[in-house]
């Protein structure tokens, strides 16, 4: 039997459109014949709409006409129930759309890659591909990743962090760690954005809190790293889960000013219509030493286990081409258009990519089942009643008033 696919994408983040890019290429890639693919659509304000018209990345266009000839639908946060629900069905309609098997989760962002979506299909218990709430969480925070990172021995470029009500509340005692730290010119970033958003270097003290403005528009935490001024980029995508993974080969994106861009990498350098992460110019393999290249892929692999990512993830570092020092930048744990490009000149076609990563939502879902969630006993048919609603300890603590 087909195997029903849920393909959940857009989102509430700003990276909306990026993820329709994804998804529809995902979809455009899969078996037909072992797959019923399910579109469903995560709109800005949180609502969710299936339909056939979700295919054509050219009726995004307009959006209310879009939505009108979609379906609202939802998933109940009930564990076990894979239903996909109508929102509003009447004696005639049947209320369940579909029962899905799987979810392939190609969204980006805020409230979408970084545990959020993830934590609510492991409440509902559906196997899902790409990683878990744990490792969505720490890598899509800079902070929080750059410190597991750093205490697994990956290296990391030098690093300030600080939050909006600190910033607010002592900006010249951050402004003064900073200098005293980090040398300029210095990179803002906000610490749980993606796609380059937000992100913008800093020259001087002027600049600076120009980019922390920029940065706390979207977020709470900010991270302020070192400038590599001699830089080359390079990234490379790791498939497989943390025990057992193989990483892509590299390439080098090609950039238009001092840092890669939103317009870089979604709009070809701005010069063309986007075609997600594939549109980006870039250097396929990337033009270096085969020592260099297989340290990157290790660091890569690295990364990828120390993070316990799962299913597809993008790993992008910085050379600094004075010292020859390798960093990592960021993880990306659901890549834009899931890096199809990297495993294609890999050896592996988009499709058959797909077919790995539901395979190993599939996995991943037994092997969590092999797990101990529930003693198989209930304590409180073994206790002695207390006369207490709370037992004895509530009744003291004044629970039962």
């Amino acid at each position: 039997m087909k195997i029903r696919l849920g393909v959940l994408f857009g989102g509430r983040s700003v990276e909306n459109e990026i993820s329709v890019i994804t998804a529809v290429q995902a979809i455009n890639a899969i078996d037909a014949e072992r797959y019923d693919v399910v579109p469903v659509y995560i709109a800005k304000n949180g609502l969710w709409y299936t339909g056939s018209a979700l295919l054509d990345t050219d009726n995004y266009r307009d959006m209310p006409s879009l939505l009108a000839r979609c379906q609202r639908v939802c998933m109940k946060s009930v564990y076990g129930d894979f239903n996909l629900y109508r929102e509003k069905s009447g004696l005639l309609r049947k209320s369940v759309i579909a029962r899905l098997d799987a979810i392939l989760p190609a969204l980006h962002g805020t409230n979408c890659e970084d545990g959020t979506l993830q934590g609510v299909l492991d409440t509902i218990g559906i196997p899902y591909a790409g990683c878990n709430t744990l490792a969505s969480a720490n890598g899509m925070d800079k902070i929080t990743m750059k410190m597991i990172l750093k205490e697994c021995g990956l290296p990391v470029a030098d690093y300030v962090w600080f939050s909006d009500k600190r910033w607010y509340d002592d900006r010249d005692g951050v402004v003064a760690e900073i200098e005293s730290k980090l040398a300029y010119p210095v990179i803002v970033k906000p610490a749980n954005s993606g796609s380059s958003v937000g992100i913008s270097p800093a020259h001087n003290r002027e600049e600076l809190i120009e980019a922390v403005a920029g940065a706390e528009i979207f977020t709470t935490r900010i991270i302020v790293e070192h400038m590599i001024t001699a830089l080359k980029e390079v990234n490379c995508s790791v498939l497989g889960d943390y025990y057992d993974c193989q990483a892509s080969a590299c390439e080098v994106p090609m950039r238009s000013g001092e840092i890669l861009s939103y317009a870089d990498k979604y709009e070809g350098g701005g010069s063309k219509r986007s075609e997600g992460m594939h549109s980006t110019q870039r250097e396929l393999p990337a033009n270096l030493p085969e020592q260099t290249t297989e340290q990157i892929r290790s660091m890569a692999v690295g990364t990828f286990r120390a993070l316990a990512c799962d299913g597809v993830a993008r790993i992008d570092f910085m050379i600094d081409e004075n010292t020859g020092e390798i960093f990592v930048n960021e993880i990306n744990t659901i890549p834009g258009s899931l890096s199809f490009y990297l495993w294609e000149y890999s050896g592996i076609p988009f499709g058959e990519l797909i077919d790995r990563l539901v395979e190993l939502a599939f996995r991943r879902k037994r092997e969590a089942g092999l797990k101990t969630v529930d003693f198989g006993g209930n304590i409180f048919a073994s206790m002695k009643r207390s006369g207490g609603k709370f037992g004895a300890k509530g009744a003291k603590s004044g629970y039962n008033k």
